[in-house]
């Protein structure tokens, strides 16, 4: 008989539920499991989002029993515009994440030189965790600094997580553990994506992906560097792939050929860590053919701005360096200003001060034998890549650039990134259809995550951290707000002072706001701030100058660089609290290899949080997309969400507070939990949305407008800074009004001018405003006419704009149009980063070679490192570049995938790439066992010899390169080998402290008799 798609995947997932769940031994059994499935009318049907990478795919939940019973189905939503229905292998397994019996069923305690877990009660557990933590503050607070400034901040505690819980999640634990006075606070960000949000904002104003899923197929050539799309984001693709099908030509550079380079019209390898010396040549190739959209450069980025005589660069290094310091004094490379401190600028381009010539100053050095020397990469192949990708620079072609952490992971991270936007603003690819330089987040909320902050160096809505330099709400207004008497400059951080305003009282509604200013945390305003990034803090805690430490969704025992050193420093703990899902390494630290329980002192509180289906809230995307998913099958029993945890545990430390007194405490006792919650007095995710969006405190006029206390603010524009309104992040002002929850629409609807370029304006909502492509006035003419009618993002009718939201409503030509930057031009000439305004190649921290051709500078001159742990510099113990990825089967460190079947089936163990020459070299044979080290650590993986990985030709020498999958961990499985992390080093990216970890040295020897 005909079988229908639905039909069909019941059907299957029957079958399969047979297959796997009777190997893991689940109580369900194969034949119950058929029987629902076949019967989904029993089921109730739930919208979701993957849990996985930021894609953002919808997913459809069946839970029996009208949604009493368990999750028995999860399949792709065909209604969903990203991923109609399609699914990932990781996507596809959800099902099996949640209906697993390796899932933790309650609380674990293991108490000081203890061998073993002890299960324990939640009621236990929250107290017991309070009473660590006011102890700890209590201990260390910090009311004022040597210098007697005002800094109410404890440095005894530190957070790390989450990318992966919903956004009102994440901005609650923000709040809370700032409440408790942690500066030391970070999450998964800043070890993948913090250089995108530090070389985008300095380039266009804002951190994020400049377009979104969909908009890919609008382009007509798509470059992939930094990135493996076709693996990594496999939804993704089916977007480039429309691309392709119209007649986009696809670009792959990447030191491996992968499946991406398979599907590529053009691929080309390039040794890993010298992307800016390929994309330096490509801006030399740009300015020398005369290929830039002149039109566009002129008028709508800085490359007509004058700079001040104090900048010049010199082999390698640009002035203002000290060298003791390893800073630079960036008022060198200020702009020249007239009386009104507005730039001057030479419409020109013929002085020789002006951005653009610098530019060809600077990158003359680039020629194409020079990259091809340093890179690896073939000149004939440089030029094709360089002819391409450059004829993308007209008004009726657009280009876009897909990237991840190929290019992040580097101590020139945030330069690679501004390479490449430098790039797509010389080609006018920015603001349009089809172009843009797009991010590729590897967490399901790991944009919104930092749109909330988990981080120590800003607080929602990217505004700057408080510092002991700023005591008081008025110095930190004055010292961030930018300032400029340029009429046609929207100089839109000028609102900063009504965002902070709105925050404070989201988070202290009954403090006035010189007081709730207080109770924030402040930094220490003469330390690096990358002292408090991830790098930074580990060695801290490596010192054992931490009591206590939060892993909330996060497994940095494997995750993060240097990994061993992760592990050891653990045991200098008091205490750790780590919430997952599944144990895993960083819980149980302590008896993974080499460690010795019975001397390790640290207390660890594992709780078991639950999985994604079965809570309810929003998450965002890469393109910005905050979606609204709901509850399946309730939580497991025994597990909690996040959002309950958290609420559970700050609510019993005020109680202490209350009852004993303590260090300073009315952040703490004045947090504003009470409206996280529902009546029943549990943590609700549609009551932490609103006041998120924001609402009114007071009656009062706005804009010219009534509004009531109480009433939802309908967008920032309508925040003030007077405390008469409260918004916990105004990027997210607008995305729950009082028309109702925007995240939560699944209206497919468009205009003729949105469909034609596939905007879905009502499906779901994007930051900010609702706007689906950022910088878009530059899609337009000062007349406000596109430069591509036939793909037009937004155009002027006359009365006023139609297609997309407009990145600002005024009428054409009567402001800038990258609003967030203070003069509101694009940024060729990046004053802004703290290791130049212009990105110069230099050599990873550890590489193969001792000189390049561009200058007497190796490295990076202001790089993040600790002085007294070595590096491999053309080392002949370690002769060979080593890089880490990812893998479609697998996700992150794997704690999720590594527990699924299906998953670990098809990926069952750390492999090693090798060459075909490297092996020859070597003795070894494909399949077989190799150790593979550095000077950190070393880990042992079956050897895939492989034409994917080839030698390169380096100043005249064969270099080789070497990859391994980062997704394992010793935990499970039990033959699977251990993180890859263990042999990366703890250098990082000055401006974000980002790790290096896609370029190190390693050596690779056969086990003999394995």
């Amino acid at each position: 008989m005909p079988v229908s798609r639905r039909s069909f995947l019941k059907i299957s997932a029957g079958a399969a539920t047979a297959a796997v769940f009777g190997g893991l031994g689940t109580s369900l059994s194969p034949t119950e499991a058929h029987a629902q499935l076949l019967k989904l009318h029993w089921a109730k049907r739930t919208t979701s989002v993957c849990c996985y990478c930021a894609v953002g795919c919808g997913l459809i939940v069946s839970t029996a029993r009208d949604g009493q019973g368990r999750a028995i189905n999860v399949e792709g939503d065909p209604d969903h515009p990203v991923n109609g229905g399609a699914l990932c292998s990781k996507g596809s397994s959800i099902w099996q994440v949640a209906e697993n019996d390796r899932r933790l069923n309650g609380p674990l305690y293991r108490a000081p030189f203890s061998d073993e877990w002890k299960s324990v009660s939640w009621d236990w557990s929250i107290t017991e965790i309070a009473k660590r933590i006011k102890k700890a503050r209590d201990d260390s607070f910090m009311e004022r600094d040597g210098k007697g400034r005002l800094v109410n901040r404890t440095e005894s505690m530190a957070h790390l997580g989450s990318a992966a819980l919903d956004n009102e999640e994440c901005w609650t634990l923000q709040a809370v553990m700032r409440a408790l006075g942690l500066v030391y606070i970070e999450h998964q960000a800043r070890i993948c994506h913090s250089s995108t949000v530090g070389a985008l904002a300095e380039s266009y104003g804002r951190g994020a992906m400049t377009n979104h899923w969909n908009d890919i197929g609008n382009s007509d050539c798509v470059l992939i560097m930094g990135g493996n799309a076709a693996e990594c984001h496999p939804i993704s693709f089916k977007w480039v792939t429309a691309a392709m099908k119209k007649g986009a030509p696809l670009i792959h550079v990447d030191p491996r050929y992968t499946r991406t380079s398979a599907k590529a019209d053009i691929y080309t390898k390039l040794r890993s860590g010298t992307d800016i010396a390929f994309l330096g040549g490509m801006m030399k190739y740009i300015l020398d053919k005369e290929l830039y959209f002149k039109e566009y450069v002129v008028n709508y980025t800085n490359a007509a701005f004058i700079v001040d005589s104090g900048y010049s660069f010199s082999n390698g290094v640009f002035s203002g360096l000290d060298r003791k310091t390893e800073t630079y004094d960036k008022s060198k490379w200020a702009f020249k200003k007239d009386e009104n401190g507005v730039p001057l600028r030479d419409p020109t381009l013929k002085d020789p001060r002006c951005v653009l010539n610098l530019m060809r100053d600077h990158y003359k050095r680039y020629t194409v034998e020079k990259v091809s020397a340093t890179t690896g990469t073939p000149v004939p192949e440089i030029l094709k890549v360089y002819e391409t990708f450059c004829a993308t620079g007209k008004p009726d072609k657009a280009g876009t650039i897909l990237y991840a952490m190929g290019w992040t992971q580097h101590t020139v991270g945030v330069q690679n990134i501004r390479a490449m936007s430098m790039i797509q603003m010389l080609l006018g690819n920015i603001g349009v259809a089809g172009g843009g330089v797009n991010a590729l987040r590897g967490e399901s909320n790991v944009q919104g995550s930092t749109d909330h902050c988990l981080l120590a160096h800003i607080i929602p809505g990217y505004l700057p951290i408080p510092s002991s330099k700023w005591e008081t709400i008025e110095a930190y207004n004055k010292a961030n707000t930018p300032e400029s008497k340029d009429p046609m400059s929207a100089n839109w951080w000028s609102n900063r002072p009504k965002y902070l305003a709105s925050l404070l009282k989201a988070q202290y509604p009954g403090a006035s706001l010189e007081n709730a200013y207080k109770y924030l945390p402040k930094v220490d305003g003469d330390t690096k701030l990358t002292e408090y990034m991830w790098l930074g803090l580990w060695d801290k805690v490596f010192k054992g100058e931490f009591k206590g430490l939060f892993a909330w969704g996060q497994n940095p025992a494997c995750g993060g660089a240097n990994a061993g050193k992760n592990r050891d420093a653990m045991t200098k703990l008091d205490w750790m609290v780590n919430v997952n899902i599944f144990d895993n390494e960083t819980g149980s630290f302590w008896k993974g290899p080499g460690m010795e329980p019975g001397k390790i002192k640290t207390e660890v509180f594992l709780l078991p949080c639950c999985v994604s289906i079965e809570k309810e809230g929003s998450i965002t995307n890469s393109g910005r997309w905050m979606q609204w998913r709901y509850v399946g099958p309730e939580p497991r029993p025994g597990t909690k969400p996040d959002g309950q945890i958290m609420l559970e545990i700050m609510d019993k430390v005020k109680e202490l507070y209350r009852a004993e007194g303590g260090a300073f405490p009315m952040p703490v006792t004045a947090l504003n939990t009470d409206t996280w919650k529902n009546a029943e007095g549990e943590y609700d995710a549609n009551m932490v949305a609103k006041l998120i969006n924001g609402y009114f405190l007071k009656d009062t006029e706005v804009n010219g407008k009534q509004f009531k206390r109480g009433q939802q603010v309908p967008n920032f524009t309508f925040l003030t800074d007077d405390g008469s309104t409260c918004s916990g992040n105004w990027l997210y002002s607008g995305s729950y009004t009082d028309e109702g929850n925007m995240a939560a629409r699944r209206d497919s609807s468009q205009t003729p001018e949105q469909a034609k370029i596939g905007l879905y304006p009502n499906w779901s909502w994007c930051w900010p405003l609702n706007r689906r492509i950022l910088y878009n006035r530059a899609s337009v003419d000062a007349n406000g006419k596109p430069w591509n009618p036939d793909r037009a993002v937004i155009e002027w009718n006359g009365e006023k704009w139609v297609g997309d939201v407009p990145d600002g409503g005024w009428k054409p030509g009567t402001k800038h149009p990258f609003i967030m930057q203070q003069h509101g031009y694009g940024q060729l000439f990046g004053p802004g980063r703290v290791d130049g305004p212009l990105p110069e190649h230099y050599e990873p921290m550890e590489c193969p070679i001792k000189r390049h051709p561009f200058s007497g500078q190796l490295n990076n001159p202001v790089a993040y490192q600790i002085h007294s742990e070595e590096k491999a510099v053309a080392d002949p113990r370690f002769p060979y570049v080593g890089t880490t990825y990812r893998m479609t089967e697998h996700w992150q460190t794997g704690i999720m995938t590594r527990h699924v079947g299906w998953l670990i089936e098809a990926e069952p163990q750390l492999y090693c790439e090798i060459s075909e020459e490297l092996a020859g070299e070597k003795g070894i044979a494909n399949g077989e066992h190799i150790k593979v080290s550095s000077l950190r650590g070393e880990v042992t993986a079956v050897a895939m010899v492989t034409k994917r990985i080839q030698p390169y030709t380096i100043q005249g020498k064969t270099v080789h390169l070497v990859g391994l999958p980062w997704q394992y961990g010793w935990f499970t499985p039990a033959d699977g080998g251990d993180s890859a992390n263990l042999l990366t080093p703890s250098v990082g990216d000055p401006n974000t402290g980002i790790p290096e970890t896609k370029a190190f040295m390693v050596n690779v020897m056969k086990i003999e008799g394995a």
